[in-house]
């Protein structure tokens, strides 16, 4: 049986990352012919071409786009496999590329990175705060935390932790409008929306008892970043639906108040996703060991509250 062309594979997935043969080149210390020679003996191999080349750059084929994770993960699993066989891997060393929603970095990963880079000095982790889904194989990223509800997919997924829902509004935005004492009643508030959907898709409750209620938002602000609605809850001109550790500070002071707390909003959850390959590198598996143990023993996952941790 004829092995596969690492070197070919390894070098296909440069140029697919860095969008030239010299950009690949560089980035892998060859040259550009050793580049060029490596993709047309793959393409040669494979029987289909991998990029369109014009003069001033290339681009994916069709077929090179469906194949391009697979050079990755190619080239992710040996070097997983070259560094578990070192001499030296009891010391962990090197990157690890990792993402999380704005608001989730802000509030808690700071002191979370900070311990695990204590613990092992010759880690470098990059941090990429971003509200939006990132495609984790395409953009080279070892780990992501996720909220919500994950589509199927072949990605790797863990659950960390609930994360608590509040609905708030300051005291001064009550004393004018009233206070609900149920979700029916939101319709007559201004009730921001929050979230990466459409701007009217409904919010759901349940009681404690079983009942279900959908409600629209009706506010005058849609976003996908909670911290931009706090200040408009704490200047009394609206009420929200949040997450706990982004009003964590304002619900503890007393600047906003939890309401309905016989109903819940619909669960949440907080994930550590992973590219499809089980063999990862010892850094990126000490790190995700990490962030699981130490998120799931935060104050702002802790459900034995409802007005927020200790804080």
């Amino acid at each position: 049986m004829q092995l596969p062309d690492f070197e070919a594979w390894a070098l296909f997935a440069a140029v697919a990352d860095h969008g030239s043969f010299r950009a690949a080149a560089s980035a892998n210390a060859v040259s550009v012919p050793t580049v060029s020679k490596a993709i047309a003996r793959l393409e040669a191999r494979l029987g289909v071409a991998l990029f369109h080349r014009t003069s001033r750059r290339v681009a994916l084929t069709a077929a090179g786009q469906a194949l391009a994770d697979h050079a990755r993960t190619i080239v992710a699993s040996g070097m997983a496999a070259e560094e578990a066989a070192r001499s030296d891997a009891a010391q962990l060393a090197g990157q690890v590329r990792l993402t999380a929603p704005m608001s989730l970095g802000l509030a808690c990963l700071g002191d979370v990175l900070a311990s695990f880079l204590g613990q092992h000095p010759r880690v470098t982790i990059d941090v990429l705060l971003n509200d939006a889904r990132s495609d984790l194989v395409a953009e080279g990223i070892d780990l992501a935390l996720r909220i919500g509800t994950l589509d199927d997919s072949s990605l790797l997924a863990q659950a960390i932790a609930p994360v608590p829902i509040l609905l708030a509004a300051s005291p001064a935005y009550l004393a004018e409008h009233g206070v609900p004492d149920h979700p029916h009643q939101l319709s007559a508030h201004r009730l921001l929306g929050y979230g990466h959907d459409r701007r009217d898709a409904p919010v759901r409750f349940v009681h404690r008892e079983g009942d279900r209620v959908s409600v629209a938002p009706t506010g005058p602000l849609f976003v996908n970043n909670g911290e931009l609605m706090v200040p408009l809850l704490l200047a009394g001109q609206a009420m929200a639906l949040l997450p706990r550790f982004i009003v964590a500070q304002p619900l503890a002071h007393g600047a906003l108040v939890p309401l309905l707390d016989e109903w819940t909003a619909q669960a949440m959850t907080l994930f550590l996703v992973s590219p499809p390959s089980r063999l990862r590198p010892r850094r990126v598996v000490a790190l995700a060991e990490h962030l699981v143990t130490a998120l799931r023993s935060h104050p702002l996952f802790a459900v034995n509250s409802s007005t927020g941790p200790d804080i």
